[in-house]
């Protein structure tokens, strides 16, 4: 399910951050970085934060290792990561 407000960027920043994306990539941005842009205040910065300790705080696994593993749990869950 989509949430409707997250398809439109709020504000002119949010329009050209989205618009930059799609012009580099020649895709719109992923439904992730919409969602985690959206409301930063209430998802975005506390989730950024722990996508951040996630992959890049203290672990036995190296980051090449962290990432690998989440792109290969995307691709099973059919995900554009």
């Amino acid at each position: 399910m989509r949430i409707p407000s997250i398809e439109s960027p709020r504000g002119l920043r949010e329009k050209l951050m989205l618009g930059l994306i799609r012009v580099l990539s020649g895709h719109r941005a992923p439904d992730v970085v919409r969602t985690l842009r959206y409301r930063p205040e209430m998802f975005g910065k506390p989730m950024g934060a722990l996508f951040q300790e996630v992959l890049r705080g203290p672990s036995e696994w190296s980051i090449g290792e962290r990432e690998l593993f989440a792109a290969w749990v995307a691709k099973k869950n059919e995900c554009e990561f």
